[in-house]
């Protein structure tokens, strides 16, 4: 894989795969959950993406099995999907560093900080 930054969706296949094997619609549900629901892959992006990711070698075919009458194909992280996650992960923490200290320098004072939730889920 290029060291060009991934799309987020490629992205967030590679993560749910970091997790272990897992077939196409634990996929989209994962991707979705793990992006907070910002990222609802459709079946044939996800399916593009991980035909991609196989050319690529980034992930692998995992087997296939029936489950109540419908067919799964699983995927798996092969080691160089691994490290090419965790090259962008790399990628994104540097960025996000550097956007941090020019945010600090352009407005000086207490630490950026995220809102955390207050009692019942309100930010």
């Amino acid at each position: 894989m290029s060291t060009a930054e991934m799309r987020e969706p490629t992205m967030l296949v590679l993560t749910a795969l970091a997790g272990g094997r897992a077939h196409g619609y634990a996929l989209i549900a994962e991707t979705e959950s793990l992006s907070e629901g910002r990222v609802n892959l459709r079946v044939g992006t996800l399916y593009a993406v991980l035909d991609r990711l196989l050319d690529q070698g980034l992930v692998q075919d995992a087997g296939d099995e029936v489950v109540d009458g419908r067919h799964r194909k699983y995927f798996e992280l092969t080691d160089a999907g691994g490290a090419a996650l965790e090259r962008e992960v790399r990628r994104l923490e540097a960025n996000a560093s550097a956007a941090r200290r020019r945010l600090q320098a352009w407005r000086p004072g207490p630490a950026i900080r995220v809102a955390q939730p207050g009692p019942g889920g309100a930010a």
